[in-house]
């Protein structure tokens, strides 16, 4: 059975609806896809995420602590530091230059048959460049007609009044 909304006062002002919260529960899902899938979400994200970051702060942990004591060589872990920081970035070189290097070759195969085919269509450009231009002369030439009627009739007139 549904509880009815309640009207409450706000300074007086305003009228507000305020619900009631339900006291039932969803019902968790029991399948066996649902169960499989908790459990995969647990193993393979949940884990390993947690698995990897104790694994960086232990790191973290080492590193510092041979780095910052005494006589530590703090220039060396920098260099590693570095090295660290470099290699993804050489990584995403090599595949963007690969990338690029397929490209190249792709448009070196390409080029072998487009000629031809660019050709053709650059007489079908040419053809429709005459019709675009035979067109637009077409639409054009009665206006000039007539502005040059009218220009010739204006030079006309004014010869004749003083």
């Amino acid at each position: 059975m549904k509880r009815p909304q309640r009207l409450e006062n706000l300074w007086g002002l305003f009228y507000f609806g305020k619900i009631d919260l339900m006291k039932a529960q969803l019902p968790h899902p029991t399948h066996y896809s649902y169960l499989q899938h908790r459990r995969q979400r647990n193993l393979q994200i949940i884990l390993p995420v947690v698995l990897s970051s104790l694994l960086f702060v232990g790191m973290i942990v080492l590193i510092s602590l041979a780095t910052f004591k005494s006589g530590g060589d703090v220039g060396r872990w920098a260099a590693i530091s570095t090295i660290w920081i470099v290699i993804p970035i050489m990584i995403a070189g090599l595949i963007f230059l690969a990338l690029l290097l397929s490209l190249i070759y792709l448009m070196a195969r390409a080029l072998g048959a487009l000629p031809h085919y660019t050709g053709i269509a650059q007489d079908y450009a040419y053809k429709a460049r005459g019709y675009v231009l035979r067109g637009t002369e077409m639409l054009v030439k009665p206006i000039l007609a007539m502005n040059g009627w009218l220009e010739t009739a204006k030079a006309f007139l004014e010869r004749i009044t003083p």
